[in-house]
This record gives C-alpha cells, structure tokens and sequence, in this order.
C-alpha cells in the first residue's frame, strides 16, 4: 500500500512540475519570438548617414527589433516593392514614388506622413573654379555634370525641372553623365570625374571635398519631401509603426537636423 501511495505521489509531482514547466515555456514562446524580430526599411540613398545613426537609438529602447537598412534611390526601392521584395518600411525622397504604390494598394495610406524636407544643390570639387550658377554650366570648358537619372531618381527628377525651367536642359544633355543614386552623383564629384554635380544639401554636407556654389531656388522645382509609409505586406505592422513614431521623436529630429533636413 505505501509503496502505490508512494508511486502516485511521485505521479503527481512528475505532472505538476511538467505543468509548471509547459506554463514556463508557453510564457517565454512570445518574448522567443520578439527577440528574432526584424524590420527591413528600405529608405532613399540620401537617409543613409542619419539612419545608420538613428539605429542604435532607436535599439535602447526596442532591444529586441533588429534594424535592416536597404538603401538606393527611391525609384529603384518602389520597383522592389512592386516585385514582392521584403520591406517593411518605405521612405522615398519624393512623393511621385509613395503615390505610385499607394495607387497599387502597396502601403498602408492610415501609415503614411511626410517625415522630412531638402534642398537641391549645385557643387563642385574643392579646387574648382569658374562655375557660380545653372547658368554657367553652358560654358564650353564645362564638359561633364553628374545628375541622378531624372527616371528613378528624384534628385535628378528634381534637377530636371530646375534646369528645365532655366531653359538649359536641352543645351546641357549633351553633358549630361548619369548616376544610379544621389550618393553617385556626389561621389562622381568628389573624385574630378565631373565638373560638377545637383545632389541635396543634406550630401554635400558630409563631404569635405566638394563646396556648394549655388542653392537652387524652391520655385525652380517642386517641394522636396520625403514621405514614409508601413508596406502593405509588412508582417511586423507594430513594430514598423513603433519605428516610424520614433523617427519623429525628439531624439530623431535632433539627428535629422544635424545632418542638415528640414523637418515636416
């Protein structure tokens, strides 16, 4: 008798702790999957200085939401997102690519807010000399002037209607050396390739080998805005929008000014 007493008792405790232990791992199941959380922003060239410093920030207070940055101009980005690519986070340089997938029903229009502003920039190398405007891009010694392609880059849509609105775009073409992103056009700049190049000011701030010659007026060129939106598709749908209220914190405004963008 003592000895099925003692079988059933330790029956009994064999169940409790295994209750105990199933309850453990149940409650630790969320905070399991929390930790491999993940959020890929796919956000114009032009972000990428002040992202990246944003980034650990933004981990001290969501340790468990990994940061993936995918950085390239906003055409290229939207054509991503069409084609089914991973994204949970789409910040455009302008507001023709966010319209395109909102029209697609590719994000989420509730999400949707202009974050940021710029200005577009004419520069050139530091040893340069001889060129002050638009319009002394005519010059017969001036030969090469870098531009995003105006067809997926909004720098170069941008620098488009600028010159096009100064009656120089058809005279220049013929100088025209294209680049995949804003940050090319600075680089092409930055290394005498070219004569001289139209980013945003935000670009030229970060390098010490070019000077801006000229800011180009707001009314050659519409608004500069660069609007950010939770994709549609988005698995993380809390977590993206977590990230972009963090992105208009005091904290992240900060840096973004740092780096030279207006804030919307």
């Amino acid at each position: 008798m003592k000895r099925r007493l003692s079988f059933a008792f330790s029956a009994g405790m064999v169940l409790a702790i295994s209750l105990i232990l199933g309850r453990g791992w149940a409650d630790q199941s969320p905070a399991i999957a929390q930790t491999n959380s993940r959020l890929v922003v796919s956000a114009a060239a032009s972000l990428t200085d002040a992202l990246q410093e944003i980034a650990p920030l933004y981990n001290q207070t969501q340790p468990t939401v990994t940061l993936r940055y995918n950085f390239a101009s906003s055409g290229a980005l939207q054509q991503q997102i069409e084609n089914g690519a991973p994204a949970d986070i789409f910040i455009s340089a302008a507001e023709k690519q966010m319209d395109t997938l909102q029209q697609k029903n590719l994000i989420e229009p509730a999400s949707r807010r202009n974050l940021l502003t710029n200005r577009l920039v004419l520069l050139v190398p530091n040893t340069a000399s001889g060129i002050t405007n638009l319009k002394s891009l005519t010059d017969i010694r001036v030969k090469r002037i870098a531009i995003g392609d105006p067809r997926s880059v909004p720098a170069g849509q941008y620098s488009a209607e600028a010159l096009k609105k100064q009656g120089l775009w058809n005279s220049l073409q013929p100088k025209f050396v294209l680049a995949n992103n804003v940050r090319q056009v600075l680089q092409f700049v930055e290394s005498g390739n070219v004569q001289a190049g139209l980013v945003y000011a935000t670009d030229a701030k970060t390098s010490s080998k070019v000077k801006v010659v000229q800011v180009i007026p707001t009314n050659l060129h519409a608004p500069i805005a660069y609007p950010i939106a939770v994709v549609k598709r988005s698995k993380n749908q809390t977590s993206a929008r977590t990230f972009i209220q963090f992105l208009s914190s005091s904290k992240s405004k900060k840096i973004f000014q740092k780096y030279g963008f207006g804030i919307s």
